[in-house]
């Protein structure tokens, strides 16, 4: 049998070569560009060109292009694993790569993270929160060693982890005055994960779980759901999924059953289409969304002056995770500056070191997991069609 690594290692080797010799660098980034992502998407892309367009488009002489790849297909209407897969690989392939920001969904990430860590290539999530990425003993028993197939970290995010999410999820709900709750997901990785943590500390906390479910994302309607939800008079449904797996339609189901409990859904939601899928009136004085981290018009130092550039330049106010695609481009170039070779590994070295990291998320650090220090968690609600700011949670 031929012994394969001598040549991959060749090839890295020369890889690393080529990016030091090219006089220019590519950041790529993979989001589901395709559906009802999209607006959140567009302005994650938006905050990763702002924080290229803030070093002028170059290091050390070096130009930075940019690609913007979408790992969505037109018949999932959502991120695809072969397009996913198909996205990493490119990647890999093309010498002048020297990140990669994404993914947006945790379970698109299990796909591309073993290939590009086979390839040394830094990637730097702005949206996943899925705990077993990183964590050990927080998903499944081979997570998250599966990811790693080098022995090293090459994987960081900048966002906190369900694990919090969840837990500071439950108290409020408990805050709130709920004392039972009707539990649902998506059955997907990132919305099943939160709704587990959100069960398990729940039931610490003495809330009564008067039922789970994992729904069909692409049911037409759950209306048979929502009448058995009325008849187990629970105070509050907690839904763990994103709008693009129908947060919305839920809402409206449960609204049209004549269901008066709260509603309760993560970040996957927070974001102007789940609004819009909702029915503002479906959703007024009684829904609550948690997030990792602030929403723009709350953010201070860095980041109001991120806001205000943002909507200076593109007549909106930015999306959830507008600052995170920012922020995940500014400590990539930040590593590309520091490192002291513009190859991937320099580059992934310079990111491993990443610490106090004075950003529009305030001052972090990357640990030892690839997770940022970062701990903040706010709460908001909705009224007048709008998302409200309500608390920040987990003080």
């Amino acid at each position: 049998m031929k012994n394969r690594t001598l040549p991959l290692l060749a090839s890295l080797a020369l890889a690393s070569v080529a990016l030091a010799q090219t006089g220019t660098l590519k950041i790529v980034s993979s989001l589901p560009r395709t559906g009802s992502a999209n607006a959140q998407t567009t302005s994650m892309v938006n905050g990763i060109k702002m924080a290229i367009d803030e070093v002028g488009g170059q290091i050390d002489g070096m130009k930075i292009e940019y690609e913007d790849m979408d790992d969505a297909s037109p018949q999932r209407g959502n991120w695809d694993p072969a397009v996913e897969a198909q996205n990493a690989n490119r990647a890999v392939r093309d010498e002048s790569v020297i990140g990669y920001i994404g993914t947006y969904n945790s379970g698109a990430s299990k796909i591309s993270m073993p290939i590009l860590n086979k390839a040394g290539l830094v990637m730097i999530s702005p949206g996943n929160t899925y705990p077993g990425l990183t964590k050990p003993g927080m998903g499944e028993a081979n997570e998250p060693r599966i990811y790693r197939p080098s022995g090293k970290i090459n994987y960081f995010r900048v966002v906190p982890t369900d694990d919090l999410q969840g837990r500071v999820a439950a108290e409020w709900a408990k805050e709130l005055g709920c004392t039972s709750v009707y539990l649902l997901d998506d059955r997907e990785l990132y919305g099943k994960g939160i709704a587990d943590v959100f069960e398990k500390r729940a039931k610490e906390l003495g809330l009564r779980v008067l039922g789970r479910e994992g729904i069909d994302p692409k049911a037409s309607n759950y209306k048979a759901l929502a009448n058995k939800i009325k008849a187990s008079g629970a105070d509050l449904v907690y839904y763990g999924g994103t709008t693009q797996t129908n947060a919305g339609q839920i809402a409206k189901d449960l609204r049209s059953a004549g269901v008066t409990s709260k509603y309760m859904v993560p970040d996957g939601c927070f974001e102007e289409a789940f609004i819009l899928a909702a029915g503002a009136e479906n959703l007024e004085g009684r829904t609550f969304i948690t997030f990792g981290g602030l929403p723009a018009n709350q953010l201070q130092g860095r980041g109001a002056k991120f806001r205000e550039a943002y909507i200076a330049r593109y007549r909106v106010e930015p999306e959830a995770y507008a600052l995170y695609g920012y922020e995940a481009g500014r400590v990539l170039l930040d590593a590309v500056k520091r490192a002291k070779a513009k190859t991937r590994e320099g580059v992934l070295e310079a990111v491993r070191s990443t610490r106090d990291f004075e950003g529009a998320l305030g001052t972090w650090s990357f640990d030892e997991n690839g997770d940022t220090t970062s701990r903040i968690m706010s709460g908001q609600s909705v009224e007048g069609g709008k998302f409200k700011f309500v608390k920040v949670l987990g003080q």
